[in-house]
C-alpha cells in the first residue's frame, strides 16, 4: 500500500506459538492452530492484548496490517501459521499534543502568565473532532517549555465559536494559583452577547449538567448529575428586528460551567443569536440575520485576576470583534452603545 511498504517477516516458529516481536515500530505474530478459522481482528485482539480490538480494526482498515505479505479484508479468517505484521499508529489523542505554528493574539505576557485574545473558530483544547489547530497546539509551538505544565497551562476554556480574552499559566505554580482563584470565584469574567427577545436584567441560579438525552449538550438539571451555576445578566440595549426584538446584554459569571451563558439564556427564552445548539424559541427572523460567525454571538470582553506572583489585581479588555460589530450594524445598534462603561454596570 502506498506509503506503507510491506516489510519482510521472520520465519514462522516451529511450534506456531503466538510469541510476537515488538521493535516499537512493528509487531509480528504467528497464528496458533487453536485460533485457526477465527476472524483476524478477534485473533489479533487476543495475541496483542495491549491494543484494543477497535484500534486493531482501525489499523486493518487503514492498511497497517498484513497477513502473509498481503493486506487482508476486515472479515478475513486466520489460518494456523499465518504470519501477521502490524504497524502501530498513534491515536488521535496521542497525536494531539504536537506543536503547530498558529498565530496568537497576545494581550499580555510575563514570566508567569499569558492573556490571549482567542478568535471565534479556534478550539482551546484538543477533543473529538478537533485534534489539531487548537490553542494548545499553538502554545506548544511558541512556548516549548509549557509542555511541562498540565494541559499546556490552560486554566479555563472558551467555546470554539466564542471569542475573547483567556488566560494561560506558564508555570505550574501560576496554574495552581489561578485555578484556586477560579474555584473561589475571584476571577472577573464579563461577556457581551446578542440574544433574542427583550432580556430582563437578573441573576440566574440554575444548576447545569450533561443532557441525558443528548450527550453533546448541557441542560438545566438537579441532583448529583449537575453543578451549581450562577450568571448575572444585564440588559444594555434592545431594538426591534422585524416582528421580534434583539437585546445586547452583558453577563458576568460566578461559575464557569460548560456552555453556561448559552444554556441559561435559552432557559430564559432568550437564546443567543447564531447559536446552532441552544436555540429554543428562535423567532422566524433568525433566518434573516447576517452573521459571519458560524456560532453564537458571544464575546469574552473582560478578564480580571490577582497576579499569582505579585498579588496585584490585573484587568484586561478585548474590544468587540469585527464580526460582532458587523452584526450590530446589521441589527442597527448604534456604535456608541456597543462597549459599555463596565464600572457603572451591576454585573
Amino acid at each position: 500500500m502506498e506509503g506503507h511498504p510491506i516489510l519482510a517477516l521472520p520465519d514462522s516458529p516451529e511450534n506456531n506459538t503466538s510469541d510476537y516481536i515488538d521493535d516499537d515500530e512493528i509487531i509480528a505474530v504467528f497464528v496458533p492452530e487453536s485460533m485457526a478459522g477465527e476472524r483476524l481482528d478477534k485473533v489479533l485482539a487476543q495475541l496483542i492484548p495491549q491494543h484494543s480490538r477497535n484500534r486493531l480494526k482501525t489499523w486493518m482498515e487503514g492498511g497497517f496490517v498484513t497477513i502473509n505479505g498481503q493486506i487482508p479484508k476486515i472479515r478475513s479468517a486466520a489460518q494456523a501459521g499465518d504470519q501477521v505484521l502490524v504497524v502501530p499508529q498513534a491515536s488521535e489523542e496521542e497525536q494531539a499534543y504536537v506543536p503547530e505554528d498558529i498565530a496568537l493574539d497576545i494581550v499580555y505576557e510575563d514570566q508567569d502568565i499569558l492573556v490571549i485574545h482567542k478568535p471565534a473558530g479556534m478550539v482551546v483544547h484538543p477533543a473529538a473532532g478537533n485534534w489539531s489547530g487548537t490553542l494548545l497546539n499553538a502554545l506548544l509551538f511558541r512556548y516549548p517549555d509549557i509542555a511541562q505544565v498540565p494541559r499546556a497551562g490552560i486554566v479555563h476554556r472558551l467555546d470554539k465559536d466564542t471569542s475573547g480574552v483567556l488566560m494561560v499559566a506558564k508555570t505550574l505554580e501560576a496554574q495552581t494559583d489561578l485555578v484556586r482563584q477560579l474555584q473561589s470565584r475571584q476571577v472577573i469574567r464579563r461577556y457581551l452577547a446578542f440574544a433574542w427577545g427583550q432580556v430582563k436584567s437578573q441573576t440566574v441560579h440554575a444548576s447545569i449538567g450533561r443532557d441525558p438525552r443528548d450527550r453533546l449538550k448541557m441542560a438545566l438539571l438537579t441532583g448529583s448529575a449537575s453543578k451549581p451555576a450562577v450568571t448575572h445578566v444585564q440588559l444594555l440595549n434592545c431594538l426591534e428586528f422585524g416582528r421580534s426584538k434583539v437585546s445586547l446584554i452583558a453577563c458576568r459569571l460566578e461559575t464557569g460551567r460548560t456552555h453556561q451563558i448559552r444554556v441559561h439564556l435559552e432557559s430564559l427564552g432568550n437564546p443567543l443569536l447564531g447559536d446552532p445548539v441552544y436555540k429554543k424559541k428562535n423567532p422566524a427572523e433568525a433566518s434573516q440575520v447576517k452573521f459571519a460567525r458560524p456560532g453564537q454571538a458571544l464575546h469574552a470582553a473582560v478578564l480580571g485576576i490577582i497576579h499569582p506572583r505579585t498579588k496585584q489585581p490585573m484587568l484586561w479588555q478585548a474590544p468587540m470583534p469585527d464580526d460582532m460589530q458587523a452584526l450590530a450594524s446589521h441589527l442597527q445598534f448604534p456604535t456608541e452603545s456597543l462597549w459599555p462603561d463596565w464600572e457603572t454596570l451591576d454585573v
